[in-house]
């Protein structure tokens, strides 16, 4: 497995990797109405792209094809992480996650994290700091979220 930065050219397989990853992993942790309204297969790849490019935005790539992708902004907060279905449990995530952890300078990492993804960013020092409905066209979702304050590094 390689790391390495996003492309442009990358924006339309993270979009349908995202929408199939929410509506096969995520399904077991939420209902088909709340899949379609987080992930309704319409996604705005210019706005997509955008915010990867403002973002620290990394792509995995296993056995030649995208295996998952990640991004972070600058203060810490970590917006997107995705692992393709058939990629699951072999590292992708947690790579992904180093990447970002190592390369975003910042004492305190903040996520949004999904009742699936949970106990994985709990495995990683991340702390649920709340529970929370967000709403996703007139459907509410459950989401967390958490912490994880990284230890001063010293000279």
């Amino acid at each position: 497995m390689k790391i390495r930065e996003y492309k442009s050219e990358d924006c339309r397989a993270l979009a349908e990797l995202f929408y199939e990853t929410v509506h096969t992993v995520n399904a077991k942790d939420y209902t088909e109405e709340q899949l379609d309204a987080w992930a309704s297969g319409d996604t705005d790849l210019e706005k997509w792209d955008s915010s990867f490019h403002k973002h620290h935005s990394f792509v995995a790539v296993a056995d030649g094809q995208i295996a998952g992708f990640g991004d972070m902004d600058d203060t810490g907060y970590l917006d997107r992480l995705y692992v393709h279905k058939d990629f699951q449990h072999r590292g992708i995530a947690t790579a992904l996650c180093d990447k970002m952890e190592e390369t975003v300078r910042t004492l305190r990492f903040t996520t949004h994290a999904s009742i699936t993804a949970k106990p994985f960013f709990e495995g990683r020092g991340y702390q649920a700091v709340k529970q929370q409905q967000v709403e996703r066209k007139g459907v509410l979702l459950t989401n967390y979220v958490m912490i994880k304050e990284k230890e001063e590094e010293s000279c």
